[in-house]
């Protein structure tokens, strides 16, 4: 067979060490009996170990190239191999609507938005396992008052227990990306109702943390203005890494009742 070179254009860096592969594959136990869904497989060297879970697993890989090398591979996972873009697949009609277990060795320059689709979907993914950037595993698995807690954490933690599990070394990959990585297990938290509005939710934490080193009551404005009485509290003398997933709540609520009470005015946020 021939093997795959890898793309990077398509951030490939290809897993090489068996030992690591079968310690990735291992985090999916925590829910044994859902069906598995990799993203990214490349040359399938985490595939070879979830293939022997005694469940359904299936691939799916954007790169022609290494859809080829799979199909030849692993002719039993002929039908469960999907050449396509995972971040614009239904996920819905994966396993007939049933949940599954996400993981991978997901590219670095799109974990994040891998992560905000799992989200998306978190009715059907109870747990999401996988390597990425060590910077962005800690940014994720961050708490409160800690200088790498950001939007990642807020959004992920308002839904999901995450676990930073190990280190990668850089050295276990071809090519040898320039940065370490980590994997990081994330579990479906008992909240089925964020209590506030999920859109404005975003909005709040996105508005905050894009200027992180003003206070609230500063990095607000682009969501209430300028002059609205709600940001007098001493709540908003706090930076945004000071608050917790729940206080983010909190806040999203009060902004809410400020707006619809007519005391300040609605600003427009991208998303």
């Amino acid at each position: 067979m021939k093997l795959v070179k890898p793309k990077k254009f398509l951030g490939q860096h290809f897993l090489k060490d068996l030992k690591v592969a079968q310690d990735i594959a291992d985090t999916v136990d925590t829910f044994p009996d859902l069906p598995i869904l990799e993203v990214g497989p490349g040359m399938g060297v985490l595939t070879q170990f979830l293939v022997n879970k005694n469940r359904p697993v299936k691939v799916v890989e954007v790169d022609y190239e290494s859809v080829a090398y799979l199909r030849e591979a692993y002719p039993s996972l002929e039908d469960n191999i999907i050449e396509d873009d995972f971040l614009k697949m239904n996920l819905h009609r994966l396993f007939n609507g049933e949940q599954f277990v996400l993981t991978g060795n997901y590219p670095y320059n799109i974990s994040s938005q891998i992560f905000f689709k799992m989200l998306e979907n978190r009715d059907l993914i109870p747990c999401c396992t996988g390597m990425i950037q060590k910077e962005v595993a800690e940014r994720i698995a961050a708490g409160p008052g800690s200088k790498t807690y950001g939007i990642l954490s807020v959004l992920i933690q308002a839904w999901y227990r995450v676990e930073y599990l190990f280190t990668v070394s850089e050295h276990v990959f071809n090519p040898p990306p320039k940065v370490k990585s980590a994997v990081i297990r994330m579990t479906r938290n008992e909240t089925t109702v964020l209590g506030c509005d999920e859109k404005l939710f975003k909005q709040v934490v996105k508005a905050t943390f894009n200027q992180r080193r003003k206070t609230l009551r500063n990095s607000i404005k682009p969501i209430l203005g300028k002059e609205c009485p709600l940001t007098a509290d001493e709540l908003f003398n706090k930076r945004p890494e000071q608050l917790s997933v729940q206080q983010f709540i909190d806040l999203t609520n009060r902004v809410e009742e400020a707006l619809g009470n007519n005391s300040c005015k609605l600003q427009t946020v991208p998303l």
